[in-house]
């Protein structure tokens, strides 16, 4: 399945490195742009249908020991028509030499060989999640992305509202930053987000006032993190006295980004309000809503108002999904 986008095979080699067997071309002018891999097995047998010649395949014991059963000419007729096929790379695993023949019309039909001597599956499952990030449908939202208390958190708001600043109050606390003014957010699965910081400004803060800081440098490498699942999202916005902001917490208000919905908390700033202690409270409620309690749904069942309830195994089915 093309995402989209596409990742460099030198990329790739230098992210999970493996014996180069063959390059018809360098490596940085090699894409993939598939998330999907294969195995050819079917293939060498005479299927030949609904092949996706952008997927990287991997070849194993099976593969090579199944082409060995095959009287030569066979053997010589399939593999061709596997390697005119053009297969974005291919993957010989489990450290087994690659075969003469398919090396030689590799490098005919100019297919990169790669060798490995991990197992197919692991070789596999290792490729797929890697290409899941690499891959995955993505967009920056302006904002700060911050890990506490194990909750990945992405604070909104608009620029001067103390994003950054609480961002710091919070790295003092012992939490951890991950981005700061942009945030790299990817889609890794159906239900998952995963948030970064772009390369050029990783572990960067802009604080109005002070200026640009390495927050690695400043305040050590416990202070950052690369990336995060993102499990809720917190707009900080100005105070407004005519609007109703939500005291109970009862209900669980969500934002969709790239289809996924998110928690979603909206926070009023005020003088006097410390904001990092206020993300810590809700990061931990949002860890304990997840599994399945909710201090709202305590104090009104303890008042004996618990018929406009949601059921509590329905909510906790709600939020296990994140």
């Amino acid at each position: 399945m093309s995402s989209g986008y596409s990742v460099k095979l030198s990329k790739l080699l230098k992210d999970r490195p493996m014996e180069i067997i063959h390059l018809p071309r360098d490596a940085e002018e090699i894409s993939i742009t598939s998330r999907d891999v294969n195995r050819p097995g079917l293939f060498f047998s005479g299927y030949e249908n609904y092949f996706d010649n952008q997927r990287i395949n991997f070849v194993g014991i099976t593969e090579v020991e199944y082409l060995d059963t095959l009287d030569p000419e066979t053997r010589k007729q399939r593999t061709r028509s596997f390697m005119e096929k053009r297969p974005a790379v291919l993957i010989i695993t489990r450290g087994i030499a690659c075969p003469p023949d398919l090396l030689a019309l590799a490098q005919e039909y100019e297919v990169p060989v790669l060798g490995t001597s991990e197992a197919t599956s692991g070789s596999m499952a290792t490729l797929i999640a890697y290409l899941n990030v690499e891959l995955a449908e993505r967009i920056t939202r302006h904002g700060v992305f911050v890990e506490v208390y194990g909750e990945g958190v992405l604070i909104l708001g608009d620029s001067g509202v103390g994003k950054s600043e609480t961002a710091v109050e919070l790295i003092k606390r012992g939490h951890r930053l991950i981005a700061d003014d942009a945030v790299e957010i990817r889609k890794t699965g159906a239900k998952t987000l995963v948030g970064a910081a772009p390369d050029n400004i990783r572990h960067f803060i802009e604080v109005r006032g002070i200026g640009i800081i390495n927050a690695r440098r400043i305040f050590g490498m416990g202070a950052v993190k690369l990336s995060e699942k993102i499990d809720m999202v917190i707009e900080l916005e100005p105070w407004n006295s005519e609007k109703v902001y939500d005291r109970m917490g009862l209900e669980n208000d969500n934002i969709d980004i790239l289809g996924v919905q998110v928690p979603y908390t909206v926070i009023p700033i005020k003088p006097g309000r410390n904001l990092a202690i206020i993300i810590e409270v809700a990061a931990m409620n949002n860890r304990q809503k997840k599994m399945g309690y909710n201090a709202a749904r305590e104090l009104m069942h303890n008042l004996g108002m618990v018929e406009d309830l949601i059921p509590q195994e329905d909510e906790l089915e709600i939020w296990g999904n994140f």
